[in-house]
């Protein structure tokens, strides 16, 4: 695969020198700051990768948009209006976009579906996720997809963080953020019942995995935008469909 990296921080440094350990080449790494570098490629890329900053999703759909390469998207934090605008590039060109790119976070999805059901109605649920003192956002935005996970109904209120005579629980799903150190990041989640606890706990210990997993989403994805294909197989794809 011919790749471009949307940002040039170390996530973008990291998705490089593992694409290019698999093979594949990568044309740059781009971003506002050096924007002219991107038009005069001589080449195009199959697939754009982005872990930046969602202050590149532009420059990065327009250039989807002109040159019919797939997109893989793992910026988090993103307003409702930027979602919108993945969606409806995706009714066009292949988008795959996921919040975390881990293997083992798409099985914990998976259990966290087909157990909260039967625990729902008689355990608290709490989640919590800690990352490491540069993350932007908060809570995670793995944190927000295994709550969508367990209530995709919105039967569950969310609650941030508590403070103050909050009371009893409600019908609730408390979600907590903690930042410190070097944490690739860790997500639990916690049902709490009558005299017992059932605790699921997913540990990333090095970034490396989601690069990896954004390499293996691109290869995925570029086979669905390959002319071998017969026709771009548009759509918005998760790490559901790479599992």
């Amino acid at each position: 695969m011919k790749i471009i990296i949307g940002g040039r921080g170390r996530m973008g440094q990291l998705i490089k020198s593992q694409a290019e350990a698999r093979g594949h080449k990568v044309l740059g790494m781009f971003d506002s700051g050096n924007l002219e570098a991107l038009s005069a490629l001589s080449e195009t890329a199959d697939v754009v990768i982005d872990f930046s900053h969602a202050a590149n999703l532009p420059w990065i759909c327009a250039y989807v948009k002109e040159h019919g390469a797939a997109l893989v998207y793992g910026t988090t934090g993103l307003s409702d209006a930027e979602e919108e605008t993945l969606k409806k590039l995706a009714e066009a060109h292949p988008v795959f976009y996921s919040a975390n790119f881990s293997y083992g976070i798409a099985v914990l999805r998976k259990a966290l579906r087909l157990v909260t059901p039967m625990l729902s109605d008689s355990f608290d649920i709490e989640v919590i996720e800690t990352h490491h003192n540069q993350k932007k956002d908060a809570p995670s935005g793995t944190a927000k997809m295994l709550v969508q996970a367990m209530d995709p109904e919105g039967n569950f209120s969310r609650v941030f963080g508590r403070e103050g005579m909050v009371g009893a629980r409600g019908r609730e799903i408390g979600i907590h953020a903690v930042r410190g150190g070097t944490v690739a990041g860790t997500h639990e989640v916690e049902f709490f019942g009558q005299d017992e606890t059932l605790s699921f706990c997913h540990i990333a210990t090095s970034r490396v995995i989601f690069a990896n997993g954004a390499i293996r989403a691109a290869e995925f994805i570029a086979e669905k935008n390959s002319p071998d294909s017969g026709c771009a197989q548009t759509g918005l794809y998760d790490m559901d469909d790479l599992v």
